[in-house]
């Protein structure tokens, strides 16, 4: 039986090889990316048996996205659809003072269109645990619904509900975020947020420690984790609070951190941890992606376990 669901976009995501720029490149490096999928491949490679949900063109492209997300043990299940694109982003990534530049192209893309009719609904009322992001809803008013949709559903069948805030200035404006949002809280067990998200578009003030207690009072989440950054993360659930540090990393590709975050942590309390030790795996999945090239966490068990032990040696032999 499948323990974790996601569903939403996987774009292509084309890069310049290194750090150089997009109007000089030769060449591009293609990764498949996306909030649900990555963090539903960091599940499956720590050993949660996981499926993606989406629609995707039914073209080469579309299939490069499977492929790409198969080969890491993760269950596809797509509509494939005649019509609409496959979705892209192109990356630049430098170091300071250039930083990180994101360009989408993923108007028109095929999930765009898919409603929960279409879908596969059955791996959802089979599951333990639904996931979804704030991502998916932006891209299309279709999308808005159907993200309602497959939240309701999964509420009906008794599965837990996940959810990441993950809010992208380029796709809606915080006041419309909070909106949609909001309305979507009452069939959500858990959330998931960025101490900058929930401050930006959920208007909470306050540390990490008072807007985690303070999402949970109101909105009568199960849990709620706040996520800092280099900070660490904390995380409120029946009126307590529990906080771990983040593990130091060398940055080497940080797009996808904080889906490999959300992978772990929910790979691990599905697992049976505590909620405490479910914080500090998924921090050293998170750190261990901060090392790795491309949107997925390309981690095993053993790597995690090795960080949380605090074993920091940097030759394995």
């Amino acid at each position: 039986m499948t323990e974790l669901v996601t569903f939403g976009e996987t774009m292509l995501r084309l890069s310049p090889p290194r750090h150089e720029r997009l109007e000089t490149a030769a060449t591009l490096e293609v990764h498949p990316g996306g909030a649900e999928s990555n963090a539903a491949v960091a599940a499956s490679r720590l050993g949660t048996a996981a499926t993606w949900l989406s629609k995707l063109p039914d073209s080469p492209l579309g299939r490069r996205v499977t492929s790409g997300l198969r080969r890491h043990g993760l269950e596809v299940d797509v509509v494939w659809s005649d019509a609409g694109r496959q979705g892209t982003y192109y990356l630049e990534l430098a170091g300071d003072p250039r930083g990180i530049d994101v360009v989408y192209d993923r108007a028109d893309a095929a999930v765009t269109t898919a409603t929960a009719d279409e879908l596969s609904t059955e791996p959802i009322r089979d599951a333990e645990l639904f996931l979804t992001s704030g991502i998916t809803p932006a891209l299309s008013s279709t999308l808005e619904r159907t993200v309602g949709e497959l939240l309701t559903i999964a509420r009906e069948a008794g599965v837990e509900t996940a959810f990441d805030v993950n809010y992208r200035r380029k796709l809606w404006s915080p006041k419309t975020a909070r909106e949609t949002l909001e309305g979507y809280f009452p069939l959500i067990d858990v959330l998931v947020t960025p101490l900058r998200d929930a401050r930006a578009v959920l208007d909470e003030r306050g540390d990490a420690s008072e807007i985690a207690t303070e999402l949970t009072d109101e909105w009568n989440f199960e849990t709620v984790v706040v996520t800092c950054g280099a900070d660490g993360a904390v995380a409120c659930r029946d009126g307590s609070l529990v906080d771990r540090p983040a593990f130091e990393t060398e940055t080497i590709a940080p797009i996808g951190t904080g889906d490999a975050f959300v992978g772990g942590f929910l790979s691990s309390r599905l697992d049976g941890a505590d909620l405490g030790a479910a914080l500090e795996y998924g921090a050293a999945v998170a750190a261990l992606k901060r090392t790795i090239p491309g949107d997925v966490a390309v981690v095993e068990p053993e790597a995690v376990d090795r960080i949380v032990a605090g074993d920091h040696s940097t030759i394995s032999r």
